[in-house]
This record gives C-alpha cells, structure tokens and sequence, in this order.
C-alpha cells in the first residue's frame, strides 16, 4: 500500500502504511494550525518523516494506541528526531512496550526499539493536538492496554486493533482475550454511534455502523 490522505473540515491525515506488517501509521493534524501527531509509528521511519515533510505540518505529539511491536517500533526512534513527547497506551501495555526489540527479532525485524512513554493515558482523558481534541476509552482485548482516541465533534476515532472493517483484533497474543475484547466493543464503541467514521490499524477504515450490520463479530450485538 501507499501513503493515502484524508481531508476533513477541520483535519487532515495521511496514512503511512509502514514495516512487512503495513500498519497504518497515521499522520493527523489540526487544519487551522498545522500542528500535528503521529499515531503508531511502528517502524520505517525515515517515511514517515517525509510523509511530515509533504504534508507542512509541525508534529507536536506521537500517541500510541498500544503496545504490540507493529505499532510502536518506531516510536522511540521517531521522538529523537522530532524532540516531542509520546503518549500512550495504558500502562497495562508495558510489559509489550519493554519488549519490542525480542518481539521484533521474532518476526525477523531489526532496528526496532523498546519504547517508554513520557505519559500513560488512563478511560476518560484527553488529548489535543491544535485545535483538535480527542477522548480516550480503555478497550482491552486485543491487548490490556489497548485504547480508542475519539473526536465527537468530527465523529471519527481512531480504533488501533480494536475494531476493523470486518473483522476485530486477534486475541491470541500474550494479554489478549476474545471475551473482553468483544465487551469493550459492546460497551464502549458501539454506543459512539453508527455515524462515527474510524481509521484502524490496519487495512480500510469503516464506519460503526456498517460495522454494527455486515461484521460477523459482532452478530446479536445490540
């Protein structure tokens, strides 16, 4: 895949789809200001530097949605170049966070680092980048620490492996389970609304939704 941009009234994105994982590693930012954050720069850094140099926007923030390698192992890599703090997951993610580098050499991947974060994010805080701020909802499942940023003005979230189009993360990495995961999806994405749009962490986004009708998942879900 190739990097994608989105424009929104208010927002503007681009997609980076980075490391043999193609994680979509995103580049959001505030329209009015130009300042910016990058979500899960999980590797192949030096394109997601240049995705920032094409898009004219000053990163001020590089936030996490969790801890699994595709996601953050570019994380610390990305923060000495750009001096700007990371923030994210929940805490209960640590145990990935301090081993990215043994979790990537078991995929063949190097030059991935452990990462630690400036801040933890914990249900009900918020982060901004210029204009734009974001609710964060602990959905564990996927993995302990796994969190949903969402933008009730704009109706968007960003999912990470939560939820997909079609499908929902795996549980079956070390801290995943199939059960909490499908009752953070009941309990704390769903009633977002079906107007709400996500980007996840891999492949298309979607709409709740769409989600709520063809994803067999979340069959009987109300």
């Amino acid at each position: 895949m190739t990097e994608q941009t989105i424009e929104a009234p208010k927002a503007g994105a681009s997609i980076i789809p980075v490391t043999p994982f193609q994680q979509n590693c995103m580049l959001l930012w505030c329209e009015q200001t130009k300042k910016a954050a990058v979500v899960d720069p999980g590797g192949d850094v030096l394109d997601i530097l240049n995705a920032i140099k094409r898009a004219g926007v000053k990163v001020e923030h590089i936030w996490l949605t969790h801890g699994h390698v595709d996601h953050v192992g570019g994380a610390d890599e990305l923060r000495e170049h750009l001096k700007v703090p990371i923030t994210g997951p929940h805490i209960a993610d640590k145990f990935l966070l301090d081993h990215v580098t043994d979790s990537a050499r078991r995929y063949g991947l190097t030059g991935l680092r452990n990462v630690e974060p400036d801040t933890w994010l914990n249900e009900g805080d918020r982060v901004s980048v210029g204009e734009l701020t974001f609710d964060l909802l602990h959905c564990p499942g996927h993995s302990p620490g796994s969190m949903v940023f969402f933008n009730p003005d704009m109706k968007f979230a960003i999912m990470g492996d939560v939820l997909f189009n079609g499908s929902i993360g795996r549980t079956d990495l070390p801290g995943g389970d199939h059960e909490t995961l499908l009752a953070s999806i009941r309990d704390k994405v769903l009633p977002l609304g079906d107007e709400v749009g996500f980007i996840c962490g891999h492949g298309p986004g979607s709409t709740i939704g769409q989600e709520r009708l063809s994803n067999p998942f979340l069959t009987g879900m109300a």
